[in-house]
C-alpha cells in the first residue's frame, strides 16, 4: 500500500489517489447512475432505498445523505461524478463547491474572482491547529 499521508495533509484539497478511486467506485457509479431522469427521480422519492442498491460503505450512504461533499471526497467521491448529486439536487457547481470550502457562495465567488486561495499560509493541515 502507497504512503499518502503527505497528499492527506495538503490544506484545502484532496488528492484523488488510486487508493481513494478504488475505495469510492460504488459511490461514483451510483453518482453515474443519477444521469437518467428515471435514477433521479428513484433516488429522490427514497435515497435511502436507493442508496442500498448500491455497494457503497455506510459512511459513504450517510455522507450522500448527509449531502456532505468533503466527506464523499474524503471517502473516494470524484468532484466530477459528484456532481451528478449536486446538479441532481438543483445546486450549481460553485453553490456545492463552497460548500466544500467552509464558505459562503459570496465568499467562494470573491476568493475565486480574486485568483484563488492564496499560496501565502498553511502549507500543512498540521499547521493550523
Amino acid at each position: 500500500m502507497v504512503d499518502n499521508s503527505e497528499l492527506d495533509d495538503l490544506p484545502g484539497t484532496t488528492v484523488f489517489t488510486a487508493e481513494r478511486s478504488r475505495q469510492g467506485f460504488p459511490l461514483n457509479q451510483m453518482c453515474m447512475s443519477l444521469m437518467a431522469a428515471a435514477n433521479r427521480e428513484r433516488f429522490h422519492a427514497d435515497e435511502r432505498a436507493y442508496l442500498d442498491e448500491w455497494p457503497m460503505s455506510q459512511e459513504q450512504k450517510q455522507a450522500v445523505l448527509d449531502r456532505d461533499f468533503q466527506r464523499m471526497l474524503d471517502l473516494g467521491g470524484n468532484v466530477y461524478f459528484l456532481s451528478k448529486i449536486f446538479a441532481s439536487d438543483g445546486l450549481s457547481y460553485v453553490q456545492a463547491v463552497s460548500t466544500m470550502t467552509g464558505m459562503t457562495v459570496e465568499e467562494y465567488q470573491a476568493m475565486m474572482l480574486a485568483g484563488g486561495r492564496s499560496p501565502d499560509g498553511w502549507r500543512s493541515k498540521s499547521e493550523r491547529a
